[in-house]
């Protein structure tokens, strides 16, 4: 795709029948990452054929693992190499837009025998790194970066790393992610306690692989020197991609709409708390588990919005779907305020004042604060929209057409891509009036 694509959303329309998004995208990133650490041959089904989890696919391909796949139907087959089975790559490691790849793979690679380069792109290259190369020093790893904390960032192999104990000062899977899967290469034990539920894909897939972590409460600990064993993962449909779907179907009037077999991982409803308390009507319908994970079909019929306060213990679990939850807020009746996501700031733009400027343009009273967000309902406007190169951006405000006086554009839309290809053939086949544009 041009970087320059562009999305153009005519207003009106409603979302009904039924649809499937892609997989999960940390449950993918983690397939890759795991499957190739295992012994014996992982398979995957659903796999996200983004950009974002290709470049943990073309990681471990470049460190000699071997990977089939995938196909159309997102499968992949994985020869694992076991955790020191891993070869020098002969290039830096390009993890392009993927922050959960960078950070990750810092703590995989801090355990390595040699050194690693690991560049992204002009996003990712802006992002901070030191919540991961901080608590990753303590346990001996040596990592260099910018002056500024940011990619590229250089690790260099062959250190003796030690388990530590870390209370992390902000909620992040990522950190806690990176952190855990040091410590599999760590002497002793490793453990982080965290000061708010994040998402715990990590930890339920090392136990799908076979290796034991213990979760007491919010501290998660693991003993280094064991090995994982080859299985089996479905991935389920990202809750993230589907969080888009679920606020169009809630604010267009006359939609009724089925999304399928999405994972239900308790660290990552906030979405549909958050909807309901709104007065969102969401269904969960063929509630079951694959892979240790839950997973259901969630209806969603409009029902008309109300503006809340977002309860902070929320804010964790929703933390990727708030800029199209401001889009719900900025279609509510009454006040909507945010606090507690000072983490949005640093995601793949600063996603509360670029949300806040697009609202502003389109007619919105939405204030920023240093940790959220006060958006008083209203109606949409029309505005050209920049996305600052961020796919949830670009997405969130291509739902907004649903509801827009006039014609909504949306410029620099390519990094849709790497979380949700094809999504402006998904979205036009459920009603919205999207069309995109080199």
């Amino acid at each position: 795709m041009s970087d320059s694509m562009q999305f153009i959303v005519q207003p009106g329309g409603a979302l009904t029948g039924r649809i499937r998004v892609p997989g999960d995208k940390s449950i993918s990133h983690r397939s890759i990452m795991l499957g190739s650490l295992a012994e014996g041959t992982t398979h995957v089904s659903g796999f996200l054929q983004g950009e974002d989890c290709l470049c943990t696919l073309n990681a471990f391909r470049a460190m000699g693992v071997h990977i089939e796949g995938p196909n159309e139907q997102g499968e992949l087959t994985i020869q694992g190499v076991g955790l020191h089975g891993l070869t020098a790559p002969s290039h830096d490691l390009d993890m392009g837009n993927s922050g959960t790849s960078m950070r990750l793979m810092s703590g995989l690679m801090a355990g390595q025998a040699f050194d690693v380069r690991m560049i992204g792109d002009v996003s990712l290259s802006k992002r901070p790194m030191k919540r991961v190369t901080v608590p990753l020093s303590q346990m001996g790893a040596v990592i260099e970066s910018t002056e500024a904390g940011t990619p590229p960032l250089k690790v260099k192999g062959g250190q003796a790393l030690k388990g530590i104990h870390y209370d992390m000062p902000m909620a992040s899977a990522q950190v806690k992610s990176s952190i855990l899967l040091a410590g599999l290469y760590a002497q002793g034990t490793t453990s982080v306690t965290e000061p708010a539920p994040t998402r715990d894909h990590t930890e339920r897939m090392l136990r799908g692989f076979g290796y034991e972590v213990i979760t007491e409460g919010n501290k998660i600990t693991l003993q280094g020197g064991g090995k994982l064993t080859a299985t089996t993962i479905d991935v389920p449909s990202d809750i993230s991609s589907a969080a888009f779907f679920m606020v169009g179907a809630s604010i267009a009037p006359d939609s009724d709409l089925i999304i399928e077999h999405v994972g239900l991982n308790p660290t990552r409803t906030g979405v549909i708390d958050i909807l309901r308390l709104m007065g969102g009507d969401l269904t969960l319908l063929n509630e079951r588990e694959v892979g240790g994970e839950p997973v259901a079909d969630i209806r969603v019929r409009y029902a008309p919005l109300k503006g809340i306060n977002i309860p902070e213990e929320l804010v964790p679990l929703a933390i990727d779907e708030f800029p199209v939850l401001f889009i719900a807020a900025a279609c509510a009746e009454g006040q909507t305020v945010l606090t507690g996501a000072e983490e949005l700031r640093v995601k793949e733009s600063d996603r509360i004042q670029v949300m806040a400027d697009g609202l502003i343009a389109c007619g919105i009273d939405a204030k920023p604060t240093s940790d959220g967000i006060v958006i008083q309902g209203g109606q949409l406007g029309s505005a050209p929209i920049e996305s600052h190169h961020d796919h949830r951006i670009a997405m969130a405000f291509s739902i907004a057409g649903l509801r827009a006086h006039a014609p909504m554009t949306i410029n620099n839309c390519a990094t849709v891509n790497t979380s949700f290809p094809n999504f402006v053939g998904l979205a036009a086949n459920a009603g919205l009036r999207i069309t995109s544009h080199a």
